[in-house]
């Protein structure tokens, strides 16, 4: 190694005196931490000669060129917003991996409301005291389930938790085999309730469960019994499971919970649109169960929050638990959730709730929706096709059902699909998430919103 080949590296000095570093320090970041970055590359640099990644002697002037073009990279790395909005191209409305459900204007609106101003999450005007923040949703929970009671936590998976924990930490919890579900990430009911504290008992068998199995497994030191609804999948033929109905009637004793995780939320009955059997909060509750826990960002439609509903004299024990604050959501949650709920007052209002809207949507109007998209794409010298697909719910939501929809299809001559999937997934902003499909780039317009076909059709170059 040549000691010229380092004595060609530039001083800090030298690199803050060139114009292009001066540009930098005016887009206001704190010059003590843009400074340790440009000590950090220089050091970077220093370790390219070291190793050998030059095969000849570089010039000063190109190695500063070099670091200041890795420190702009790294400003407006630093910069950039950590969480990208994309365009969803591929027809999942409750996409896990991009963020679920899609909140309402009013309820994304009333969520930055509450971010930038004060307001009364835990203030009471009448008395000029403090107040309880669940009051802000709790009677909008109640009116529209008809539970007596209702409190908010941070997700389902949690509500889960905070029930199990408080009524059954040390003693039985009954559940059917077949409803032992494991949910996204590997989170496993069976794991929740042994982290809760929790003692399981499985009863039937992975596809029948009778009321005699509750019945045989029911002894002193049971807690309650479980109900899980299997969600994220469906079995078919030779299957047998017991209504929560049945099993209140059959218990008798009230000492011994019955507990419903309904998982989605269901408020908008989907079956009458001929989409799915997904059983709403309301009919749970009228089926008897003593505490329901379900999800706000699945088909509710809102923010993420776990609901937990059901008698007032459970859900007060639960408010003043010590966890109630360690799971507790913030002011722009409660907000969102409040707008999210104000919609449920009619059908109407509720088909409006983007969730709902994606899922219920006809498919000649998506149709119209793809057509516009491949003239755009026309219009750029882009060959395509319009076809029909199915959609997915998803969210861990009706795995058994398909949505009728429709496609774009996109290929470009002398550009493989891959590469334009790349593209559009990398060189765009927003990005835009589409599939590969037979040597395609393929949207599916039930996840693209009217106004987001310019950005989706400005993504392809």
């Amino acid at each position: 190694m040549h000691n010229e080949w380092f004595r060609a590296l530039p001083s800090i000095d030298e690199v803050q005196k060139h114009e292009n570093y001066e540009v930098l320090k005016s887009e206001g970041l704190d010059e003590v931490r843009l400074t340790n970055w440009l000590r950090e590359e220089v050091e970077r640099m220093r370790n390219h000669i070291r190793t050998g990644k030059f095969s000849v002697q570089p010039e000063k002037q190109a190695l500063i060129d070099d670091i200041l073009h890795r420190l702009t990279a790294r400003v407006l790395t630093w910069q950039k917003p950590r969480l990208e909005q994309v365009i969803n191209a591929t027809g999942t409305v409750l996409h896990t991996n991009l963020g679920r459900a899609r909140l309402s204007d009013e309820a994304a609106e009333a969520a930055k409301e509450a971010g930038r101003r004060y307001s009364t999450i835990e203030y009471n005007k009448e008395t000029g005291e403090r107040g309880s923040r669940q009051k802000v949703v709790e009677d909008r929970l109640t009116t529209l389930t008809g539970a007596e009671s209702a409190m908010v936590v941070n997700n389902n998976a949690a509500a889960v938790y905070f029930v199990l924990q408080a009524f059954a930490s040390g003693r039985k919890v009954i559940v059917s085999r077949g409803e032992l579900v494991e949910i996204g990430g590997s989170f496993r009911v069976s794991s929740i309730m042994e982290e809760s504290g929790a003692q399981l008992v499985e009863v039937g068998t992975t596809n029948k469960t009778h009321l005699y199995d509750y019945e045989r497994a029911l002894n002193e030191e049971t807690a309650m019994v479980m109900k899980v609804h299997t969600s994220n999948f469906y079995m078919q033929g030779f299957t047998q499971s017991v209504s929560s109905e049945t099993i209140q009637e059959m218990n008798g004793r009230e000492d011994i919970l019955l507990f419903e995780d309904l998982g989605s939320g269901v408020m908008y009955d989907f079956s009458k649109e001929h989409i799915g059997q997904e059983p709403t909060v309301q009919q749970a509750v009228k089926s008897g169960a003593d505490l329901i826990t379900f999800s706000g960002d699945k088909l509710l439609g809102g923010p993420q929050a776990g609901i937990i509903a059901g008698k007032k004299s459970l859900i007060d024990q639960l408010k003043k638990h010590q966890l109630a604050r360690v799971l507790r959501v913030d002011k722009m949650t409660f907000a969102a959730l409040d707008e999210t709920l104000k919609a449920y007052i009619s059908e109407e209002t509720a088909k409006a709730l983007p969730a709902v809207r994606d899922v219920i949507e006809p498919a000649d109007v998506v149709y119209e929706r793809a057509l516009l998209l491949a003239d755009k794409l026309q219009a750029k010298h882009y060959k395509t096709e319009v076809y029909p697909v199915k959609s997915q719910v998803g969210g861990g939501t009706m795995p058994e059902v398909e949505l009728n929809s429709f496609g774009v299809c996109v290929a470009k001559e002398s550009v493989t699909a891959a590469e334009l999937e790349r593209t559009i997934r990398l060189q765009s902003d927003p990005a835009v998430i589409a599939r590969i499909q037979d040597g395609w780039v393929c949207l599916d317009l039930r996840t693209i919103a009217l106004d987001e076909i310019e950005d989706a059709a400005a993504a392809f170059p």
